[in-house]
């Protein structure tokens, strides 16, 4: 399943994932911190996508109620439902 999803009160503009079987295969952020989101996508893909809800939910950004991986986590608990 491919997913697209437009992220709320983070630099980032766009998140694209793909899910199998429930594991995250590939996360791409557009826009945001390159280095930070380089390494959200490399440390989620192969993850259950529970593990990944679990580990980057809740993640805030300095004094934002939200984060880059944060709206990742919610992007994949809406395509869950």
């Amino acid at each position: 399943m491919k997913i697209s999803y437009k992220p709320k009160g983070v630099c980032s503009r766009m998140i694209h994932a793909e899910v199998e079987d429930g594991i995250v295969k590939s996360v791409e952020f557009i826009g945001g911190c390159s280095g930070n989101t380089q390494g959200v996508s490399r440390l989620a893909e192969g993850r259950p996508v529970e593990e990944v809800v679990k580990l980057l939910g809740g993640i805030r950004c300095g004094m934002k109620a939200t984060s880059c991986p944060d709206q990742l986590a919610l992007a994949l608990e809406q395509a869950r439902e």
